[in-house]
């Protein structure tokens, strides 16, 4: 399928599409990540993503609230 247009109609969900993409990547990570995402696992994937955000010395919480500010307008 060499034309983007027909590609694209042959995606029905781009949110399936992403997971599958992720989820065939042979990454051991994102593997756990999209098993989380598809069991309802919020838990799981709030302490991964607060764990990512302290390594990084950002502060998980206030990056949330304001990431949900933005679409508050």
């Amino acid at each position: 399928m060499n034309n983007p247009l027909q590609m694209l109609k042959a995606i029905k969900s781009p949110k399936q599409f992403a997971m599958n993409m992720i989820k065939n990547s042979n990454n051991p990570i994102f593997n756990n990540l999209t098993t989380m995402a598809e069991k309802g696992d919020t838990e799981g994937l709030q302490n991964f993503a607060r764990n990512i955000f302290k390594e990084h010395g950002a502060d998980f919480d206030k990056e949330f609230q304001d990431f949900m500010s933005a679409f508050k307008n």
